[in-house]
């Protein structure tokens, strides 16, 4: 059967389904025909046909599900490709993504989530039989655009300090790995020392009973709060400061930069605004508990992402991490990237992975802020 007409055929038998899912089952073939060679065709339009007659039974099947036990998993995929294809977020968020830069050896990132991809690609590089390394590529994707991608195959992970145990930030179709960073919660930010008083003062009222919710909701009452479109700090403040002005922003430093209006207040990780706040803006200060100790807003745990049905890759992470974790090697990356002093472009240089010259535009667009909506 040529392969040039494979689309017009299976077009035909799923014309009772919605258009969107008719397309989405054509991308997705042509993407596994892609990386199983044209040899699978006949199997994979035997699996798809089999799939939509047994629709008259009661029974619907996903036509991707029905031809991947037919085909090489996941893992062998990309065994076979020598390539890991991870994405990573637009925004480079130090310390787990550090901005690239050029060296002699061309453009470069790195940063705690380089290394720890670089530590799957290794693992795979031994899975796959050690004939040829698997090379790690980098893709910046925008974290709306995450699902789709996944789908299409045109990513096997995303890396880029990213949690799914809050309200809303786990879409559908995605699955999130063990953590590899613990206590990554929201934090704050503040250039006012008047601001951290407001909020210790409610601290202070608790008596011994403390409620750090109540005591924020009260104490950034009636003042302006950034935070990052479509990251958790954005899902935190429309879910719990009411009472506070929104402001939206593309990136962490738009919101640094934006002075009209004046922001009292911005919300990102905590582990991010440790960092910048030592090393990158120093007029930022971090907002603490009345006592000096760190003060978490809510708990976020960072993970690998992957697709929902990429079961092998799933098992081979966790297993991956849990050693990782087990061995101490997670613990050594934490420390190195949070709490050693160190030149970012010198470690690039040395072990970050190679970046797309095309995209350090987009890279480095920091974006704008504005007003939320609706609120």
């Amino acid at each position: 059967m040529a392969l040039y007409n494979r689309s017009s055929i299976l077009n035909s038998m799923i014309a009772g389904e919605p258009i969107i899912r008719a397309r989405l089952v054509i991308r997705r073939l042509r993407n596994r025909l892609k990386d199983y060679g044209s040899e699978r065709i006949v199997p994979f339009l035997i699996a798809i046909a089999l799939g939509f007659s047994l629709q008259g039974c009661g029974l619907v099947f996903d036509a991707v599900e029905l031809v991947q036990p037919l085909a090489r998993d996941e893992i062998s995929a990309i065994c076979s490709r020598g390539q890991l294809r991870v994405g990573i977020s637009v925004e480079p968020f130090r310390p787990f993504v550090f901005p690239a830069v050029y060296t002699d050896e061309g453009v470069r990132v790195t940063g705690l989530d380089v290394e720890l991809i670089r530590e799957v690609a290794n693992a795979l590089t031994t899975y796959c039989g050690g004939q040829k390394p698997v090379i790690p590529t980098l893709h910046l994707t925008r974290f709306r655009d995450l699902f789709i991608e996944m789908n299409e195959g045109h990513l096997d992970l995303f890396v880029s300090s990213i949690g799914g145990n809050v309200p809303g930030a786990r879409p559908a179709g995605l699955w999130y790995s063990i953590p590899y960073f613990h206590n990554g919660g929201i934090g704050a930010m503040i250039q006012k020392p008047e601001v951290a008083e407001k909020v210790w003062a409610q601290f202070q009222k608790q008596a011994g009973n403390p409620d750090t919710l109540a005591a924020i909701q009260a104490g950034l009452s009636g003042l302006t709060v950034a935070a990052q479109r479509g990251r958790t700090s954005h899902l935190y403040a429309e879910a719990n400061l009411k009472n506070t002005r929104l402001l939206i922003c593309d990136s962490l430093p738009a919101a640094v930069e934006t002075k009209d209006p004046h922001i009292d207040v911005i919300l990102s990780k905590h582990s991010i605004l440790q960092y910048v706040t030592k090393h990158v803006w120093p007029d930022w200060r971090l907002l603490m508990r009345n006592d000096g100790t760190p003060l978490i807003l809510t708990q976020e745990h960072f993970s690998i992402v992957t697709g929902e049905e990429h079961r092998r890759l799933q098992w081979f992470l966790n297993n991956l991490l849990f050693r990782l974790e087990e061995s101490g090697r997670l613990e050594q990356m934490r420390r190195r990237w949070l709490e050693e002093d160190y030149a970012p472009t010198r470690r690039a240089a040395t072990e970050g992975l190679p970046f797309e010259v095309s995209k350090v535009p987009e890279h480095y667009d920091q974006g704008q802020c504005r007003l939320e909506t609706g609120k």
